[in-house]
């Protein structure tokens, strides 16, 4: 098992990321690297919701991900997960608010993902590329929080590209 974290500090209340991450009709313009969004169950965000995203690769390819919604607790943590070539994988968000001396409440995010080889196949790839993937991982996640960042500075943009 490979397990990647990311955190950040944004200078925003919780309420606000948690509407930036969970508005999936959104996460197209607001994610950078979010191309397409089909949403797959009808109905409120909550567990067991699931969606497909294209993203950007980074090396310019497109992939289609599936994601399913196995834990919310609204503005406070997200648990979700999908399945890869070769590895199950399981993303969590944590949202911790604080005010730090300022007038603007800021909040951590924390993104822990955590790869679980699925076959053989997977395992051996884990073993040949694991330092380069988790890099490439840790990269994407960083990627994602500045987008996230940027868009609940710059809600009236709704672009991650602002």
């Amino acid at each position: 098992m490979s397990t990647v974290t990311v955190t950040q500090l944004i200078e925003a209340p919780a309420t606000d990321l948690w509407r930036a991450l969970t508005e999936l009709t959104s996460r197209v313009g607001r994610f950078s690297t979010v191309h397409g969004v089909e949403l797959v169950t009808p109905g409120p965000f909550g567990a067991g919701t699931v969606w497909r995203e294209v993203r950007t690769q980074p090396d310019g390819s497109a992939a289609v991900e599936e994601f399913l919604v196995v834990e919310v607790d609204p503005p406070h943590r997200l648990v979700l997960t999908s399945a890869g070539t070769g590895a199950d994988y399981r993303i969590t968000y944590t949202l911790t608010e604080s005010r730090p001396g300022r007038r603007r409440p800021c909040t951590t995010v924390s993104v822990v993902q955590e790869s679980v080889p699925a076959a053989v196949y997977g395992r051996v790839l884990a073993l040949i590329l694991g330092g380069l993937a988790a890099r490439t991982v840790e990269g994407a996640l960083r990627r994602d929080l500045a987008d996230l960042a940027l868009a609940v500075r710059h809600p009236d943009t709704g672009s991650a590209a602002a």
